[in-house]
């Protein structure tokens, strides 16, 4: 499987401004061609109340970098797009700051789903959260 064009990376960051993905500090930094990987800051606005990256804001990083990926796997992309279905993680190792890195990678690439796998590290390379993404292809409403 591989993504049905090239991957721009500034118009995926240009999708997350004024929205969750670009309050939190994400950027989409990579792209193959099956994957996709980017970053999230561990600081104040990613933390939860004891100074640990919060889990929720690692399920933000999992799900877009799954949902986008996905959406640049649907296979007609005028007329159809991806959502969320479910979404699972385990948390593996609390981080206080740095930076965490995310690669989400295909399981499956159906005409009706897709299942993603994400992986999220420290900058040591490290397992932070493990994810599995299920996204549902569906019809863009008409204008």
């Amino acid at each position: 499987m591989a993504f049905r064009a090239p991957v721009d990376l500034d118009a995926l960051n240009a999708l997350s401004a004024g929205n969750l993905v670009g309050h939190l500090g994400i950027m989409i930094t990579e792209a193959g061609e099956d994957w996709l990987r980017g970053t999230m800051p561990v600081e104040p606005r990613t933390h939860q109340p004891f100074g640990l990256l919060h889990g929720g804001a690692s399920v933000v990083l999992a799900e877009s970098l799954g949902s986008l990926a996905g959406g640049l796997s649907v296979i007609d992309p005028e007329r159809f797009g991806v959502v969320g279905l479910e979404i699972n993680a385990n948390h593996i190792r609390g981080e206080r700051t740095g930076m965490v890195t995310g690669t989400a990678r295909a399981v499956h690439i159906g005409r009706t789903t897709q299942v993603w796998d994400i992986r999220i590290e420290n900058a040591r390379g490290k397992p932070v959260c493990v994810s599995r993404l299920t996204l549902a292809v569906v019809p863009k409403p008409a204008d």
